[in-house]
């Protein structure tokens, strides 16, 4: 079994900064970046459950709810990773994203 530590640590940082953050920086780049995340750590982990499936788009449920939306879908996709490089993967787009998004 692969530690995935790593992700849900910088998921829940993540998750702690745009819930830390004003609205005024979810509104420029913030909300945005982490559905933008969400989203794909969302499709991922539908791909690895069900590979002949399309997977379906998280919808957007608002900026208030960005940083709980990156959260359930980091955490859910970690339960799922099977190598190390797929977790590096994973932390490296949410730095990425947390860093886009100014947080």
């Amino acid at each position: 079994m692969v530690d995935t530590t790593s992700l849900t640590r910088a998921v829940d940082h993540f998750a702690d900064r745009l819930r830390a953050a004003p609205q005024s920086r979810l509104q420029r780049a913030g909300a945005a970046e982490a559905l933008g995340l969400a989203r794909e750590f969302a499709r991922r982990a539908q791909l690895l459950e069900d590979p002949g499936a399309e997977p379906r788009e998280m919808p957007d449920a608002g900026m208030f709810a960005a940083a709980d939306q990156v959260t359930v879908a980091g955490h859910d996709l970690a339960l799922l990773l099977t190598s190390d490089a797929e977790v590096e993967e994973a932390v490296r787009l949410v730095e990425e994203a947390q860093k886009r998004a100014g947080v």
